[in-house]
């Protein structure tokens, strides 16, 4: 079986990072080997290019690394990505399930395909990995997986719909291995950041882009328009992936690690109100607003009232 990964030095340890190119992954991935000299590391995401280059920042910090392109949208790249993990350093110790993106947009206009597109990567892979990867971890006597969720997987946000259902899937998901998982040492947090300064918004603005055709010429366009614009909008609330590349760590090194961590300012206040104690009506306006489903409506009263008036 082996040392036991709960007996190892976390400096000993085998982390394994999906969306390890770029933003949270990324910040993770050169943070631990930073401050974890001869970690083992086992970097995942599709741009190869970016991943050296995280690969090798890590390297110089000290940090054993294993790079491994993978499409988390493909099922044989996911297992494959575990076998490789495994036969490189015969264990994986924790898995940092990050790799996702954000498909915004009313749900009414999203093309199948990139609905199961988005499930694929948000929710089906960090399945499949995570299955694949159980046997090894209970073999060595426990594990960590920590699930990088979001604030959207607790609340439902209009226009990012499809979004919100993926992490709310995962955050499902997450508590029942959290159960399941416990007899074999293996424990189960998830992590909810907030606005993070990335390019989650820029990406999920070029996706709608692809899916979309014209999207501002739609009944729906002013909620595009405040999607187009909230990046901006969030900038001065976002964390830096620094920030909650922390907050990861906290959860990958807490001798009893906490169900959920959430990576935002007053989160810890704005999510209990906004799902507990404010009437649903209260929050349902909020997030029109916020998104501009406020617009929609008053725009389709005043269409169907010039429309009548007509007849």
């Amino acid at each position: 079986m082996g040392t036991p990964s709960q007996d190892l030095p976390f400096s000993k340890r085998v982390i394994l990072i999906t969306g390890a190119s770029a933003g949270i992954g990324a910040a993770l991935a050169e943070a631990l080997a930073k401050n974890f000299s001869g970690i083992r590391l086992v970097l995942s995401a599709r741009r190869q290019d970016k991943l050296e280059q995280v690969a090798t920042q890590c390297r110089q910090a000290g940090a054993s690394v294993l790079v491994v392109p993978t499409n988390m949208a493909d099922e044989n790249q996911i297992k494959a990505l575990a076998q490789s993990a495994l036969q490189t350093f015969d264990r994986v110790d924790a898995l940092v399930n990050n790799a996702g993106y954000g498909q915004m947009g009313p749900i009414e206009l999203i093309p199948p395909e990139a609905a199961k597109q988005q499930f694929a990567v948000n929710f089906h892979a960090p399945l499949l990995l995570t299955q694949a990867l159980i046997p090894a971890m209970r073999d060595r006597g426990g594990g960590r997986i920590v699930n990088i969720s979001s604030l959207g997987g607790r609340m439902a946000f209009p226009a990012g719909g499809l979004y919100s259902c993926s992490k709310f899937a995962l955050e499902a998901l997450s508590d029942v291995l959290r159960m399941e998982l416990k007899a074999f040492n293996i424990q189960v947090s998830v992590v909810e950041p907030g606005p993070v300064v990335t390019e989650f918004f820029r990406v999920a603005w070029e996706e709608i882009q692809h899916t979309v055709p014209e999207p501002t010429q739609t009944i729906y366009h002013p909620a595009f328009e405040k999607i187009e614009a909230i990046d901006k909008q969030l900038q001065l609330l976002g964390w830096t992936s620094e920030r909650v590349a922390k907050v990861i760590i906290k959860a990958l090194t807490a001798r009893h690690p906490r169900p959920r961590y959430i990576a935002a300012t007053g989160g810890s206040i704005f999510v209990p109100l906004m799902t507990k104690v404010m009437p649903t009506r209260f929050t349902d306006a909020f997030w029109k607003h916020f998104y501009g489903i406020d617009r929609v409506e008053r725009e389709w009263r005043e269409k169907v009232r010039i429309a009548g008036k007509q007849l």
